[in-house]
C-alpha cells in the first residue's frame, strides 16, 4: 500500500492539528481500526478511518482511496473523548 498526500496540506494540518500524516498512516495498520464512509464529502469519494497512530493516539484520518493500492491523506486529526470512547466500544466514527 502507498500513502501520498500533498505537502503543503500535511504542513497545514501539522499546524492545526499537531497530527503529522507521516505518523496518521499508523492507523491503517492498525487492527482495531474503524472506517465509513465520508457522507459530507462532495465531489469524491472520501473515507474516514479511526484508530491508533504510530505515537498511540486515536485519530481521525480522512482519505480517498486512488486506484487499488494508493491510499491520498486529506486530514487527520487526534479522536475527541467522545471518539475515544466509541473506538473502544467498536463504534464507527
Amino acid at each position: 500500500m502507498k500513502f501520498t498526500w500533498d505537502d503543503k496540506k500535511r504542513q497545514t494540518n501539522l499546524c492545526n492539528h499537531r497530527v503529522d500524516f507521516a505518523d496518521a498512516v499508523g492507523v491503517f495498520f492498525d487492527d482495531c481500526a474503524l472506517t465509513t464512509e465520508d457522507v459530507d464529502a462532495e465531489g469524491e469519494q472520501r473515507l474516514v478511518t479511526m484508530g491508533r497512530d504510530f505515537l498511540d493516539r486515536v485519530l481521525l484520518v480522512v482519505y480517498t482511496e486512488r486506484g487499488e493500492d494508493e491510499i491520498r491523506l486529506i486530514s487527520a486529526r487526534k479522536a475527541s473523548p467522545g471518539e475515544r470512547k466509541a473506538y473502544a466500544g467498536g463504534a464507527n466514527p
